[in-house]
């Protein structure tokens, strides 16, 4: 049972790698465009800060707060993509960057549940 709950959490952290990667992207496509939405830049920020305490929740190894935390990340993404589909003035990079992050928050989202 052990073994079983640190390949899982392995995985998970592996995963939420690529997690940070996407989120560290669309920050940073958002930083370098001018007319970003209000709500758009705040769910990044709030990704970006929340990011950090799910690492920490990541290494407790307790599936329910884990959980939780990935469920408010994802909430977040999905925020962000409905900016982006809503007809916001955006460059292709920026669109580009919220819809990967959004994809790699469903997928760890599925992977934790």
């Amino acid at each position: 049972m052990e073994e079983f709950i640190m390949l899982q959490t392995n995985e998970i952290q592996r995963r939420f790698s690529s997690v940070e990667q996407a989120i560290g992207q669309a920050a940073q496509a958002c930083s370098a465009e001018r007319d970003v939405p209000s709500e758009l830049r705040d769910c990044l920020q709030r990704l970006d800060r929340q990011s950090d305490l799910v690492k920490e929740v990541i290494q407790s190894k307790d599936e329910l707060r884990i959980r939780k935390m990935v469920d408010d990340l994802e909430q977040l993404g999905d925020r962000a993509k409905r900016v982006c589909s809503s007809g916001a003035r955006l460059t292709p990079q920026m669109r580009s960057a919220v819809l990967h992050m959004h994809e790699e928050l469903s997928e760890l989202k599925h992977q934790v549940h």
